[in-house]
């Protein structure tokens, strides 16, 4: 039975009022668009809300045959259909019109949108507002309403002392107020080497760390570059290492990750977008939302104001000289407006809905932090806003918890934190592909730019489309040709006048050299042999803290430039160069050294004196390797849920202990154990 709140009753009055103002400043500024005084203003308001409310029904059910080209039609042309209809065709409503009532239509919905954020003081619920309604009208039943839901929020990056910092500061109001509420508990937890998406992910979703030893890396056996944001890439990664009991395999749903967790249904989620999981009900979800005028204009007048700020931003940085620093252009501009404009609120829309469709767990990830991060800074306005956009999506899934068909827990992580430090480029005036180009004497291929974030936006464009269409089909195989595209700018040879030798992969501070062709991880004897000068020039290198080479008779060696530290036996030979990277870094270089797909030479950046790291790509935060704040994860988990007493150490071991929160909850009964 539907229960009409005076909250709704207000929020559609704002609207109203807003509309009303929008078209009487239409009447000032577009051509031939007449109403006829106040009166026929708000008539004309009200005319246009139900025209657009029937135009819908018939727009979202095109949409989602269509995929994204139908959703963002219906969200541009929508209203402006229905403004051509009110206004322009009891006029004689020519074609030519359509034009102006796009304008109109545009106007309308910007103040409005205004209107009713200044009035209810900036409060973000325009996303999931439409799914409340729906789930007051429609109560959705479930077979199994006492066992309790959980929806696990990945803030992506947020390094555990920025959250605690902002939760004393009360910045977060959301976390802060759980916090000290004594509904949840903050607690730091330890991702082991590499620090990165795609190892910890793996780990978290499916319990192994094992064979991911950075964001790109050579399969030797293939002579395969995998790249962990490539949806075919992503997919061939799950299936090595998933074993078909991920976290989210008793009915959940994966929402914008690299992998699915083995859940039944997968939304943008990279892995997932060559099965075709991206189901009908998700397609009609988004392409509701984006239908409305408040949903689309929000999101997307939001996008814009982004742009407009990151501009702003990037050239108020550039004049006060704050360091570090990087270029930030409009490719970034328009990469932050998607990820905190509409990226973040379609994700959100699509764990709404599968809340209140009452599915047992839910698993998303939002890198609007992380992305921020890497090109301003960690602590930086920026980034800080960005991650209070995240606290208020959980204020927005709290209200979708009260009215859902069971009774959520929300979680709140984050898969590795970030370190801040100038690009090793900047710093010493040549990359790490040109100084192994240089100590060799060698051709290198590079990675040479960060594509992780903008995954995010490939996969929810990607996933938006219908594959049993020849449209949706046609989408997604230019959403593929993207993502090579993209993929492609990031490498870059050196030295082309010579034959190939090297492959040299940036993951954050943490670098990776292969010896192009070979079979099997060459020995320090063996590429002393061939190349004489590589080793000893990169240890000496004033940006290199140490690195990491394998040896016939001791296994794996840290080598820096005062002392060795074999990390097999323990054995310290002069000063140990992992001593300034944490007590868990001989064990972390051991397991990442030690695994089939670890190149020739791992080499990690320095540790400066005030605890800044050098990236190998060009970001001014970064994490993959060691050093710095990159290996201090957090978790904000409801005081009922049990964490072991000594800090959680891994992302495989995070797994087990969120395994354990489900199957307390009464999940994963029938799921055979391994």
């Amino acid at each position: 039975m539907s229960v009409l709140r005076w909250g709704d009753v207000g929020r559609a009055l704002l609207a109203l009022l807003g509309a009303a103002l929008g078209i009487a400043l239409c009447t000032w500024l577009v051509p031939s668009f007449e109403t006829g005084g106040w009166r026929g203003v708000l008539v004309t308001a009200v005319l246009i809300s139900v025209c657009g409310a029937l135009l819908r029904i018939l727009l979202v059910r095109t949409a989602v045959l269509l995929g994204w080209v139908g959703a963002i039609l219906s969200g541009l042309l929508g209203q402006a259909l229905a403004v051509w209809v009110v206004v322009y065709l009891p006029q004689g409503g020519a074609a030519s019109d359509l034009g102006w009532a796009l304008l109109a239509a545009w106007i309308i919905a910007a103040v409005s949108t205004l209107f009713v954020w200044v009035a209810t003081a900036g409060t973000d619920d325009a996303v999931t507002a439409s799914l409340l309604r729906r789930a007051r009208r429609r109560r959705t039943t479930v077979p199994d309403p006492e066992v309790d839901g959980v929806v696990f929020v990945q803030a992506d990056g947020v390094p555990w002392p920025v959250l605690d910092w902002c939760i004393h500061a009360g910045t977060l109001p959301t976390l802060s107020r759980w916090v000290r509420g004594g509904t949840h508990r903050a607690v730091e937890w330890r991702p082991k080497l590499p620090a990165t998406t795609p190892a910890s992910q793996m780990g978290i979703l499916h319990g192994t760390i094992e064979g991911i030893p950075a964001f790109r890396w050579v399969d030797r056996p293939s002579g395969k570059v995998y790249v962990a944001n490539r949806p075919a890439d992503a997919a061939a990664i799950e299936a090595m290492h998933s074993d078909g009991r991920g976290l989210l395999v008793d009915d959940g749903v994966s929402v914008s990750n690299l992998f699915t967790g083995d859940a039944p249904t997968a939304y943008a989620t990279m892995s997932a977008i060559g099965r075709g999981q991206q189901t009908r009900e998700s397609r009609q979800t988004i392409s509701e939302y984006l239908s409305r005028p408040a949903g689309f204009a929000r999101s997307m007048s939001r996008a814009i104001s982004e742009i407009g700020r990151e501009r702003f931003q990037a050239a108020r940085a550039v004049r006060r000289d704050i360091r570090p620093r990087v270029h930030r252009g409009w490719g970034f501009a328009m990469e932050r407006a998607a990820l905190t404009g509409v990226i973040r609120d379609l994700n959100t829309t699509l764990v709404a809905d599968a809340m209140l469709r009452g599915r047992r767990s839910i698993y998303v990830d939002y890198v609007d932090y992380d992305a921020v991060a890497h090109h301003a800074g960690i602590v930086r306005p920026e980034a800080l806003d960005a991650l209070a956009g995240i606290d208020a999506v959980l204020a927005q899934l709290e209200a979708v918890a009260a009215v859902a068909p069971r009774t959520y827990h929300l979680v709140v992580l984050s898969d590795h934190g970030q370190s801040q430090g100038a690009v090793f480029a900047d710093r010493y005036g040549e990359d790490l592909a040109a100084l192994v180009s240089r100590l060799t004497d060698t051709a290198t291929v590079a990675s040479v730019e960060n594509a992780e974030s903008s995954g995010s936006v490939t996969s929810m464009l990607a996933g938006g489309g219908d594959t049993e269409t020849v449209l949706g089909r046609a989408l997604q195989r230019a959403s593929e040709r993207a993502t090579e595209r993209v993929e492609a700018t990031t490498f870059e040879t050196r030295r082309p006048e010579k034959e190939q030798e090297f492959l040299v992969f940036g993951s954050g501070n943490l670098g990776l050299v292969y010896v192009a062709g070979e079979d099997h991880r060459l020995t320090l004897d063996e590429l002393a042999a061939r190349y004489p000068a590589l080793v000893p020039g990169l240890v000496e290198h004033p940006g290199v803290g140490f690195v990491v080479v394998d040896t016939a008779e001791h296994g794996p060696v840290a080598i820096g430039a005062g002392g060795e530290h074999r990390v097999r036996d323990g054995v310290i030979s002069g000063e140990d160069p992992l001593a300034a990277y944490g007590p868990h870094a001989p064990e972390f270089v051991l397991r990442a050294a030690t695994m089939a797909e670890a190149p020739d030479i791992y080499v990690n950046s320095l540790i400066d004196e005030i605890g800044e790291v050098a990236a190998f790509e060009g970001l001014v935060a970064c994490h993959g390797g060691l050093g710095g704040w990159q290996d201090r994860g957090m978790v904000v988990h409801p005081v009922d849920f049990e964490m072991p007493e000594e800090m959680v150490v891994g992302a495989d071991a995070l797994h087990r202990v969120l395994v354990g929160w489900l199957e307390g909850l009464g999940h994963r009964a029938e799921v055979p154990r391994g």
